[in-house]
């Protein structure tokens, strides 16, 4: 047995006892003197050792036929009632951590033979306390078990034997005193027990020459068999009786003798009548499809029928050797026990039953049983007529159809769709855990109808009554609904929008006893056609406003330039600078654009120029309206210092530096300064790039632009309030 000192709680490396195990491998498990399996949290076996399979009489391949909390074919508790592997104490153990010590059990092996075993069971922790699954160690007591019931069953079968038997039996010491007697015996003379016990056994003998010779015989060490004699019942009749019978000697000297008294008062005429309703019977008894027996009232059988012989798998002899509680299935064998006793009492005139008679070959058979009484003309039980009808075949299709919508459940609850059931008058019947969590709450099975929702909407946000739902019309009109849209609204005032497939359940006869409906979640589908009109609606508008800059960039270019060649120049760079931006914009899906990737983008084909370039900010995000009014405006900057400025020259620098201002004002602040830049001399008029940078700064971002030709080199100070980047 696996003691808690053995495995520690976590392994000196650090690991749990449920990961030093598995990771062990069945090698570790094999190592440990019995049968010992594991299973992880959610009850799934994950190893087991070589002694557990030959315990279970099987080897589950754990990666193709998942055993769950045990690898047993099946179980029982230790009164034949089956034991659900589900509700075994590993189950228990791995939802709760309660551990289990020397529970008793049966287990039985697909060959059909069982194994009486004790299980030990202790959850296994992480190192936070979390149930990580469990260990089982199981000990085969099946002998032990055998040899303990074969001690009882002998001892109870002596009682038994003794007090119950159907002959009297009674015990008389040597020097011929009554020592016991059973209840046979006390009912064959009619005494009671302090009227006949502790008496002479001579004072109820008619004839006392042959009740000397008796016992002179058994003192002589004879055996007596079926010696007649006479006896003296306590109203003054005579009972003609068989007498069977010897010694118990110790030490030579007679201490007892054991006596069987067979009553054979009525023998000839109960045995004439016996063979009259025998030949009356017989033809009824063997024609008849069903099981018939005679049994007497101690539950004896006295006459069986073939068809009963199938049934319960024995022969004639077999059957009429035992009882009708020796051969019931132990589970029911005290109820029916206590129904025969009170039909033998007159209680009960007749009843009806189920049971279960174990076989010869120790299969079980279902058994639909009519008792009903033979009484004699005062009314007192003679014997029962018990007709018995196998239902094992229906049975076992009742199970496999429990078994199969057993299934379907399990299966209905593992998808991740939500799925529920109704009747015909559309009150809910099922629905899983994915139901559950699309309607935010749990539906009244049984009371909710139509749906499992709080509330229903169309599409468009009207109020949608569940009797007019597509569930309610599939079930009114017999048909599938398809082709709907609705929206749940839960109690916490969250809405799903959803499409249902409702479909009716119908009988052999067509008619509708229920209906099925999948609610599909098309929030995430919902969400995907919010964003792809909102970017098709946003390129519509950047494409009107992109041909518009266009058509301005091409106006004014012409007009600040005095032949074709300089128009193609300017005009290609701006519409060059006005790509990148769309560039940029289009890898952040049109969302935002950063300032830093924007300024590095566009200065980054003039690095390799003449000048030294510098650019220093905070991240800023801007709109894509901002971006492209930043990218023209950087642009001009950026062409104006490559072909003048600082760009243009070998001993030029240039910084562009931004800040943004947290104070009341919340603007961005853009240093664009160019220095060591000869020669600079100032236009002697307005150019289309002063003009574009106010256009841009000024007239989209509601900003200020200054721009000074200094003796260094042009410097240009922008400021635009934070909120015109990010609308």
């Amino acid at each position: 047995m696996l003691g808690d000192a053995e495995i520690p709680s976590v392994s000196r490396q650090g690991k749990s006892q449920f990961d030093a195990l598995v990771a062990g491998g069945a090698g570790v498990l094999d190592a440990i003197p019995g049968a010992v399996y594991v299973c992880d949290e959610d009850g799934w076996v994950v190893i087991y050792n070589a002694e557990a399979a030959e315990l279970w009489g099987s080897k589950p391949n754990l990666k193709v036929e998942r055993a769950r909390f045990c690898g047993s074919h099946r179980l029982y508790w230790p009164d034949g009632s089956p034991l659900p592997h589900a509700e075994t104490p590993m189950a228990d153990a791995v939802r709760t951590g309660m551990p289990t010590r020397n529970a008793e059990v049966f287990i039985e092996r697909p060959d059909g033979s069982r194994i009486a075993a004790l299980v030990n069971i202790r959850a296994l922790f992480d190192g936070d306390g979390r149930i990580q699954g469990a260990i089982n160690c199981i000990q085969n007591i099946t002998k032990s078990k055998a040899l303990e019931q074969e001690v009882v069953r002998q001892r109870d079968d002596l009682d038994d034997f003794f007090e119950n038997s159907a002959v009297g039996l009674h015990i008389v010491s040597g020097d011929g005193t009554i020592l016991r007697a059973n209840k046979a015996e006390l009912d064959l003379l009619g005494y009671a027990p302090e009227e006949y016990i502790g008496r002479p056994i001579t004072e109820f003998h008619v004839d006392a020459p042959v009740i000397a010779d008796i016992l002179g015989r058994l003192s002589g060490g004879e055996k007596l068999d079926r010696c007649p004699a006479r006896l003296r019942a306590k109203d003054g009749s005579t009972r003609h009786v068989l007498i069977t019978s010897n010694g118990r000697f110790e030490d030579g000297k007679l201490v007892n003798t054991r006596c069987f008294t067979t009553d054979i008062t009525g023998l000839r005429e109960a045995e004439a009548k016996q063979r009259e309703s025998d030949v009356r019977l017989a033809a009824t008894y063997e024609a008849a499809p069903v099981g018939i027996a005679e049994v007497d009232r101690d539950g004896r059988y006295l006459r069986v029928n073939d068809a009963l012989c199938q049934i319960m798998g024995r022969s004639r002899e077999e059957l009429l050797a035992t009882s009708l509680i020796e051969v019931r299935d132990e589970e029911d064998r005290y109820r029916e026990a206590e129904l025969y006793q009170r039909q033998v009492s007159g209680e009960l005139p007749s009843y009806t039953t189920q049971k279960r008679a174990i076989r010869s070959d120790g299969s079980l058979s279902h058994l639909d049983v009519f008792s009903s009484s033979v009484s004699d003309h005062d009314g007192r039980f003679l014997y029962a007529v018990r007709v018995m009808q196998d239902v094992t075949e229906r049975r076992r299709m009742q199970d496999e159809i429990f078994a199969s919508e057993r299934r379907l459940r399990e299966i209905l609850e593992a998808l991740p769709a939500a799925i529920y059931t109704t009747d015909a008058e559309g009150r809910i019947t099922f629905f899983n855990r994915a139901a559950t969590e699309l309607a935010g709450r749990e539906p009244q099975l049984g009371v909710d109808q139509w749906c499992v929702t709080w509330r229903l909407l169309w599409p468009d946000g009207t109020p949608m009554a569940h009797d007019d739902c597509p569930m309610a019309i599939a079930l009114k009109e017999g048909r599938p609904v398809r082709g709907y849209e609705a929206i749940a609204e839960r109690p916490d005032g969250s809405r799903i929008p959803f499409l249902p497939y409702p479909t009716p359940l119908l009988d052999a006869a067509g008619r509708v006893v229920g209906a099925v409906n999948m609610l599909v979640d098309i929030t995430d589908r919902k969400e995907a056609e919010t964003r792809q009109k909102g970017l098709i609606d946003e390129l519509n508008h950047r494409v009107k406003n992109t041909l518009a800059t266009v058509q301005s960039l091409a106006v004014h270019s012409g007009k600040h330039t005095s032949n074709v060649e300089d128009f193609l120049a300017a005009f290609q760079a701006r519409v060059l600078a006005l790509a990148k931006a769309h560039d940029l914009l289009t890898k952040r899906n049109w969302t935002a654009a950063s300032l830093g990737s924007l300024v590095h983008d566009l200065i980054a084909p003039y690095r390799n120029g003449e000048g030294s370039v510098r650019i220093e900010g905070s991240p800023v995000e801007l709109s894509p309206r901002a971006a492209l009014s930043l990218t023209m405006v950087l642009n001009e900057l950026a062409t104006n210092a490559a072909k003048y400025g600082a760009l243009s020259t070998p001993g030029g620098s240039l910084l562009v530096a931004w800040e943004t201002a947290q104070d009341s004002d919340q603007t961005l602040s853009l240093r664009w300064f160019e220095q060591d830049v000869p020669n600079v001399v100032a236009p002697m008029r307005r150019g289309f790039g002063t003009t574009l940078i106010a256009r841009c700064v000024e007239g989209e971002l509601a900003g200020k632009a200054a721009l000074a030709f200094e003796p260094g080199g042009l410097r240009c100070r922008i400021e635009v309030p934070l909120a015109s980047l990010i609308e």
